[in-house]
């Protein structure tokens, strides 16, 4: 296999890197203040890199995860992957459609080497079963390996979709077949909804969920979330650090490992996905877990002083602005693609999951169809943005800015 190169662009792209030039860190020797196949070869957690609190229970899979794992959204650099392994990380997440596919393939070369140590996870979308399942043994071949330890449905906001029938077929014959050992939902929209549906499932399906979560969150995810854990559900928190966002509030000051053991001290979270493309971001995300979890005031107010710095554009997908708008425009999702760009910097992924085929309870659009939307096309009907959000958000400026970007 070639190694792969460089994804789409980005509007900051990691630089390439070499894996021997890496200085030799501990896991727990970087902590920076705030301001600074077969069972035979499933994987098992490495020994004695991190502190036994550095391990969570994921629910009923009975995996023993690092409540700080890496997701590879942007990562383009398998040595960075390889880094946080070399950190003590033992659980990555990948999908399918990230980076247009390529980055299962950088996932594979990080692997080498490590695939006995570490769980994987990626993720499927909906749509008719054939595609479904054509797209598992794609990340298989993509990935290089004979199973993952976690499948997810990508992307679901209804209880509809999760209770949908083609779906659990898809996903409970790739884990009887051995392709999945767990198998589970990933939302970014409507979580409580979600996540309530995955309980109600009599057929106890669901072994994980992946779900947005930071401390923007609503109360009511924080609720949903402990009903799921205590169902046995496996809970994953991503898009832990509310958008990544830059301030001149902060100025040099960074709020992420508040962010993130704002997340951990919810004990029905059982592992993370932050997004990492750099040796500092893992060492920086890493040391949270050598770190007491309690949160100084220092660091709450770096939280509060971040949130109000990012209010006026996070969105906290709670779909409530589009009831207001009279065309229907798809906010929730506008903000979270315009969340790639601005706040992950991301320009590339920000177009690219703009441009996905909308996702709705009839299920009538086959995931890899080549079929691309433009919910932005109905604001050109009005003169006046009159579509508001109750949570301060300035609706009319994101919707101005991402038209720029994506219309």
């Amino acid at each position: 296999m070639k190694t792969p190169t460089s994804g789409a662009e980005a509007l900051r792209a990691p630089s390439r890197i070499n894996r021997r030039t890496f200085l030799k860190t501990g896991a727990c020797g970087a902590a920076l203040v705030v301001s600074a196949g077969g069972a035979a070869s499933y994987a098992q957690p490495a020994a004695g890199a991190l502190p036994d609190t550095a391990y969570r229970i994921l629910g009923r899979t009975g995996l023993r995860v690092t409540a700080v794992s890496i997701g590879t959204l942007l990562t383009t650099e398998p040595a960075v992957i390889q880094f946080a392994f070399d950190q003590g990380v033992n659980y990555l997440d990948t999908a399918r459609i990230y980076q247009d596919g390529k980055n299962e393939e950088y996932v594979c070369e990080a692997l080498k080497g490590y695939r006995d140590k570490v769980f994987v996870s990626t993720k499927v979308l909906q749509g008719d079963k054939e595609t479904m399942v054509r797209s598992i043994e794609t990340s298989l071949s993509k990935l290089g390996t004979d199973y993952v330890d976690i499948l997810f449905a990508h992307h679901l906001e209804t209880r509809e979709q999760v209770l949908d029938p083609v779906t659990i077929e898809a996903l409970t014959e790739a884990r009887t077949q051995g392709k999945a050992r767990f198998i589970g939902v990933s939302t970014h929209k409507n979580e409580p909804a979600v996540l309530d549906a995955m309980v109600e499932e009599k057929g106890r399906v669901y072994d994980a969920a992946m779900v947005t979560y930071s401390f923007k969150s609503d109360p009511a995810v924080k609720a949903a979330i402990a009903r799921a854990a205590q169902a046995g559900i496996g809970i994953v928190g991503m898009k832990t650090q509310a958008g990544g966002y830059q301030t001149k509030e902060l100025g040099d000051i960074s709020p992420h490992q508040a962010a993130l053991k704002w997340v951990l001290l919810d004990p029905n979270v059982h592992t993370t996905v932050p997004s990492m493309v750099s040796l500092d971001q893992i060492k920086e995300n890493v040391a949270v877990m050598c770190m007491d979890l309690r949160l100084s005031r220092a660091e709450e107010q770096v939280l509060e002083t971040y949130g109000r710095a990012i209010a006026d554009r996070y969105c906290h997908r709670c779909a409530a602005c589009v009831g207001t708008c009279p065309n229907g425009v798809d906010i929730p999702t506008v903000n979270r693609c315009l969340m790639y760009a601005e706040g992950y910097r991301d320009l590339a992924l920000a177009r690219a999951a703009y441009a996905e085929p909308p996702r709705d309870a009839s299920l009538t659009v086959p995931s890899d169809a080549n079929v691309r939307h433009d919910t932005l096309a109905a604001c050109a009907r009005c003169d006046v943005c009159v579509a508001r959000c109750g949570r301060g958000v300035d609706l009319e400026r994101n919707l101005r800015r991402a038209r720029a970007l994506f219309a």
